[in-house]
């Protein structure tokens, strides 16, 4: 038995398959040391960005608090996938990604995910690098970067915002996908583990890819409805904007 069959068995009937995020001690160290290393600028930079924006606004520390709540809260609704030693959930980074920026997003996600790692056992501390790199960092900056090019290409506020939140989430699981093949697999092919890993999360995250594209464009055009200064002030849209315009 190869070390990358043996290793999804285990998977497959450990008890606490439940487990958010990446588990603890799924990733050799090495492969989680390269996540932390790869993490650390976006972290670091978030930092100085949100210190930055807070102080030419002091209604940016609220807000960024706020939503971290809500990615904390969104990303705690785990649906386990044994064989992918992992859970799928929502995510939530494209909200903070539109609202606030990509930087300042992987700070929130950050947070949430230390927290659920120290607090409820989701993901692990070893493990958090990944974690951070695959809901953080390329769901935040695929979420903004998909939003953005909607509406420059002409998208409403709403559907720029779905396949906003549609993208971010299915980019977090396939890069979830990556890390554990590349972890997990020994001297075994990349390609195919990687293929079972993503066929292993479609039937549970092809729906809450659905669910959170409509969760974010809720928000976000709820947000245009009650706020829209708000939205204005992130430079979402113009100011003196209706919904209906944006």
């Amino acid at each position: 038995m190869t070390r990358t069959t043996l290793t999804i068995v285990l998977l497959a009937i450990a008890a606490p398959a439940h487990a958010m995020h990446i588990s603890e001690g799924i990733l050799p160290l090495p492969w989680a040391a390269l996540w932390f290393l790869v993490a650390a600028p976006f972290v670091i930079y978030g930092c100085r960005e949100l210190r930055r924006l807070s102080q030419d606004d002091l209604a940016i520390k609220p807000l960024v608090g706020l939503l971290a709540a809500v990615v904390f809260i969104i990303s705690c609704m785990p649906i386990p996938v044994p064989t992918a030693g992992t859970c799928s959930h929502p995510c939530g980074t494209a909200i903070p990604a539109i609202l606030i920026g990509p930087f300042v997003s992987v700070v929130i996600s950050t947070v949430a995910l230390l927290i659920q790692a120290l607090v409820m056992a989701h993901g692990g501390l070893s493990t958090l690098g990944a974690d951070i790199v695959s809901m953080g960092v390329v769901g935040s900056f695929t979420g903004y970067g998909v939003f953005k090019g909607l509406r420059r290409g002409g998208a409403s506020l709403g559907m720029a915002a779905f396949f906003a939140g549609l993208f971010a989430d299915w980019a977090t699981y396939a890069t979830t996908a990556a890390i554990l093949a590349s972890g997990i697999r020994g001297s075994d092919p990349f390609l195919p583990l990687f293929t079972k890993i993503v066929i292993a999360f479609v039937p549970t995250q092809l729906p809450l890819g659905i669910l959170e594209g409509a969760l974010t464009a809720g928000m976000v055009t709820l947000l245009a409805r009650k706020r829209p200064d708000l939205l204005a002030k992130m430079g979402l849209i113009t100011k003196g904007d209706s919904y209906e315009r944006a």
